[in-house]
């Protein structure tokens, strides 16, 4: 049996991260601060005294200027890790992303791969405001020629990026910054993980719970409380957001017969919206009861802690949600 370790969120990243660097010269981390600095969530510290400065390359503030420049060197044969040190920076790369990354391999009739792995800090829940407090996920899992993963639990954070330095296509990575100081237990071994399937983290019969990225631990936890209550419902984990795994979730709700989508981005043109349509089309004659969503407020995220909490689903609020929908 594995041995379990317990590990942040934090220091399961730059394991991965330090793995992927140890197992191909290729492969290097290049992005805002990552370096002297050791990243502004401290996720890169150490690795350029441990690897130096032509793998883990400090660059100018100018997203558009270094994602190209990862995007170049991943069409040369190398195997960047681009870091955008939070979502909404990325706007300022968006043309490389979308306009190159994502279309190069289609407009050169399949001749040019670009297997670049973009990381980005994500989500809301540490204050950061309306400037760097974003579920930007919708934005790029909209785009054909990516790939999107959302990297929800510590064994995604320890093992996603090494089967992203894999793909030949390009992969976004979100990474979620409230998550970055919570500890959890994972296989002192774990390594490499599925891309291209989401998970059924707990099994159970009365409701499908579907979410991801920082909803994952709190549905966890809702279902555990819900438990108590008497209702058994099944938790799925997203995970693969582009090109989406609708299988699993589409199975899940064949045995529960309803579902609820959480998530913290906002509810107009969602990953939600886009689950439910998918279970709308092919699952209709499944349904027991209408799909329901609980996601963000649709407002720009608040300073203050307490409408911050407001802004987006917790816990109390799945459970709330839940308990109405199984007995209204």
């Amino acid at each position: 049996m594995s041995k379990y370790i317990n590990l942040s969120y934090r220091d399961a990243l730059k394991s991965a991260i330090r793995e992927a660097l140890k197992n191909d010269e290729r492969v290097f981390l290049m992005g805002e601060d990552v370096g002297h600095y050791g990243g502004a969530f401290a996720v890169s510290k150490g690795l350029l005294q441990e690897f130096g400065p032509e793998r883990i390359m400090d660059v100018p503030l100018s997203e558009s200027g270094f994602t190209g420049s990862g995007i170049g060197a991943a069409l040369a044969g190398m195997k960047p890790i681009v870091e955008v040190m939070t979502v909404n920076f990325s706007l300022l790369a968006m043309d490389q992303i979308i306009n190159n990354a994502a279309t190069l391999l289609h407009m050169s009739g399949g001749q040019l791969n670009v297997p670049v792995v973009i990381r980005m800090g994500c989500g809301i829940g540490r204050q950061l405001a309306a400037q760097h407090s974003h579920s930007w996920e919708p934005f790029y899992a909209h785009v054909p020629g990516l790939i999107v993963l959302s990297v929800g639990t510590h064994e995604d954070a320890r093992g996603m990026l090494l089967s992203a330095l894999e793909s030949p296509d390009p992969v976004i990575l979100f990474e979620y910054t409230s998550m970055l100081n919570l500890e959890k237990e994972i296989p002192e071994d774990a390594g490499a993980v599925d891309i291209r399937q989401a998970k059924v983290l707990k099994q159970g019969k009365d409701l499908s719970l579907i979410t991801y990225g920082t909803g994952v631990y709190k549905c966890l936890e809702a279902a555990d409380i819900l438990a108590g209550e008497g209702m058994d419902v099944e938790v799925i984990d997203l995970r693969v957001l582009r090109p989406m795994d609708e299988e699993t979730f589409l199975t899940s709700i064949t045995k529960t017969h309803r579902a609820l989508v959480v998530e913290d981005a906002w509810r107009s043109v969602s990953i939600s919206s886009e689950v439910a349509a998918r279970i709308m089309e092919k699952a209709f004659y499944e349904l027991d009861a209408p799909v329901e969503r609980l996601c963000g407020v649709e407002v720009p995220i608040p300073y203050p802690k307490h409408l911050e909490d407001a802004s987006v689903p917790q816990v109390y609020d799945i459970v709330e949600k839940v308990t109405k929908m199984l007995r209204p």
